[in-house]
């Protein structure tokens, strides 16, 4: 017998017999190939310890009935792209059943339908085959990476086309123009005859794509292809980046260049905040005040008044007489709902189990938050009696939320400058107006957000997400922590003070805290890339990036990116919406030409190191920005607003 040609083999594929049912799921460690036996080509999986068998079982084979049986009551487990991340537990252990054999398939392509990607738990990636006859087979994920590679390999003998109602659908077809035409005439994708259409492109492929065929250019890329020498994955893995060779699921790239990120630097800091008060004590020009914090942060000693205008306690227009009458009310309020929980009884407590529930998780968190600081170090600290009691009275304050494990690293900066139990209740009510939804059950706004970063990542570094994106790290979920708490853990306690205050400002834009995500990745991009990394060491690598981070850095190369972005013509609109650059309104949806919709201008300040200020003015027509002009000026004031 001659030895049967190998043409892909990639360990580390783990085969999960039921995805959907967690109690009964088993994950199977094996390996897959690509073989051509009596030369029909064939997508096997076996598990580990079948490994130098000739053949595994076949349960899936041709229509004609030949070979093993088909396990036709498979579920392959489909669930929603999102797991609840903050109930995440450690991955179940591997189990190596005694029966694993049974699983193992071999398919041929000619058979195989479609591939779907998917993802469970974790964001992990899971591929989910399905053969011409309807069924499909268990998950496989890829534990090491190499989806791509093994969809590179697959395209030498089939076409993979993404389904036209369903973008983690991708079909299969055969290279063979016989078979193309069926599946031309039964998509009815064109109106010619499929053979004909065949035959023009073969003879003219430049007229005919032009000519109507640009839907399906990707059944052909492939089939124009020439032979292949046998594809390995190791020897794949230090090939340059080709988008093309991937499968659409695959292909990142933006496809437009973002042009070279601007040079940006910090100013000095926020003082003599007297300047900015008339004579009633109110603020001259709040605008110009969130430029300079943003810019610069705020002098320590002016942070516990700025603080309170930037948190909502204080509003900018407010004179010194009237924020006197707003702390008198605001104390009693403050009181009142503080008695509610401290009159509570033992025996009132024990029969009401969520009050219970929130001073549990209060005092457990209390006691290991910021204990490092002098201001909650030590026992029986003052500091820590004030945190639990101002966290205690926003559950009276908003009852349906309650207390959720994070909460307390929002005040305890707030507590600390402010050093007063009133004010920081009400500045940390302020701070959850904005990160409220972070804490929901449903965690619909976390999964937006990371939505939104996967979106500004592959405009600003598709190459990055990509890899990511191989390494089942797409979602992003390692970036969990850093959006629930806005980099808490990931930086000092003197440092988060100053990014938080540039945060609150809401400049450039409201995501700003996504394009400080982006920043601190594309600092880590030559860590990542350059290294053998997998999802585990990955998700190692950005755990330790905490208190290693230069903030002043991070937050330039942030305000770069979005300079960077905006000065793009052709930025993708859902870059622009992430950005706040492009809001469909309802008139707009309605007009009968949306690019001919209302001119836009965006003002955006830039400092040098000369002091002056650059704008950049960028105009919107429909979905399109374009770069106006940029104007250069002195220190002065404008209306940001036109």
């Amino acid at each position: 017998l001659s030895p049967t040609p190998l043409i892909f083999e990639k360990d580390g594929v783990n085969l999960h017999t039921n995805a959907k049912r967690s109690n009964q799921d088993t994950a199977i460690p094996g390996f897959i190939r690509i073989v051509e036996r009596a030369g029909i080509p064939a997508l096997e999986w076996s598990p580990l310890e079948d490994k130098g068998r000739c053949a595994p079982a076949v349960l899936y084979s041709k229509k004609d009935g030949e070979g093993g049986e088909e396990d036709t009551n498979f579920d392959p487990g489909y669930e929603p792209d999102w797991a609840v991340i903050s109930n995440v537990k450690k991955e179940r252990e591997q189990v190596l059943v005694k029966d694993s054999g049974q699983w193992a398939f071999s398919l041929p392509l000619s058979e195989l339908h479609s591939i779907r990607r998917t993802r469970f738990s974790l964001g992990r990636n899971f591929l989910v085959l399905t053969s011409r006859g309807g069924h499909p087979l268990p998950p496989l994920h890829f534990h090491r990476g190499g989806t791509r590679e093994l969809l590179g390999a697959l395209q030498r003998y089939i076409v993979l086309d993404q389904s036209p109602v369903d973008g983690r659908l991708y079909l299969a077809y055969p290279h063979d123009s016989g078979a193309l035409s069926q599946s031309f005439d039964k998509l009815q994708l064109f109106d010619d005859g499929g053979a004909d259409l065949v035959s023009r492109f073969i003879h003219d492929p430049y007229a005919t794509t032009f000519g109507g065929f640009s839907k399906v250019t990707n059944f052909f890329r492939a089939a124009i292809r020439p032979p292949d020498a046998p594809f390995n994955a190791r020897s794949a893995q230090n090939l340059p980046f080709q988008p093309d060779d991937e499968p659409g699921f695959e292909l990142i790239t933006c496809g437009v260049a973002l042009g070279p990120k601007p040079e940006v630097t910090r100013g000095t800091p926020l003082d003599k905040w007297e300047e900015f008060l008339d004579a009633e004590g109110r603020v001259k020009n709040p605008d110009r005040v969130r430029e300079l914090v943003f810019r610069g942060g705020i002098k320590p000693s002016q942070r516990k008044e700025v603080w309170k205008f930037l948190l909502g306690f204080y509003p900018w227009s407010s004179t010194a007489q009237e924020r006197q009458d707003i702390i008198r009310v605001k104390t009693d309020e403050y009181f009142r709902m503080k008695v509610q929980w401290k009159s509570v009884s033992e025996e009132q407590e024990m029969r009401n189990s969520l009050l219970r529930g929130y001073r549990n998780l209060i005092e457990r968190d209390v006691n290991r938050t910021d204990r490092h600081n002098t201001f909650f170090s030590g026992n029986d600290n003052p500091g820590l009696t004030l945190l639990h009691d101002v966290l205690m009275t926003y559950c009276m304050y908003n009852f349906d939320l309650g207390y959720v494990q994070g909460m307390s690293d929002l005040l305890a900066p707030i507590l600390f400058v402010t050093q007063n139990e009133v004010e920081s209740f009400w500045c940390l009510t302020g701070f959850m107006e904005l990160l409220h939804q972070n804490f929901e059950e449903s965690q619909e706004a976390m999964k937006q957000q990371l939505n939104q970063l996967s979106i500004l990542l592959k405009a600003l570094d598709p190459e990055l997400f990509d890899f990511l994106d191989s390494q089942d790290s797409g979602s992003l979920c390692f970036c969990f922590r850093w959006l629930l708490i806005w980099f808490k853990r990931e930086f000092s306690f003197e440092d988060i003070l100053i990014l938080w205050e540039a945060l609150w400002t809401r400049l450039p834009c409201e995501n700003f805290h996504l394009l400080i995500a982006c920043s601190i990745l594309e600092s880590q991009r030559g860590e990542l890339i350059g290294s053998d990394h997998d999802f585990n060491t990955i998700l190692k690598h950005i755990n330790e990036l905490t208190m290693k981070l230069d903030l002043l850095e991070i937050i330039q190369r942030a305000e770069g990116i979005y300079l960077q972005m905006i000065q793009c013509k052709e930025l993708p609109q859902t870059v622009q919406q992430v950005l706040g650059l492009y809001v469909s309104s309802s008139s707009e949806d309605d007009s009968p030409d949306n690019s001919e919709t209302q001119k836009t201008y965006l003002l955006l300040l830039k400092t040098h190191t000369e002091g002056t200020w650059t704008v950049t003015v960028v105009q919107r027509k429909g979905a399109s920005l374009s770069l106006v002009c940029p104007i250069a000026f002195g220190f002065c004031s404008f209306n940001s607003s036109l």
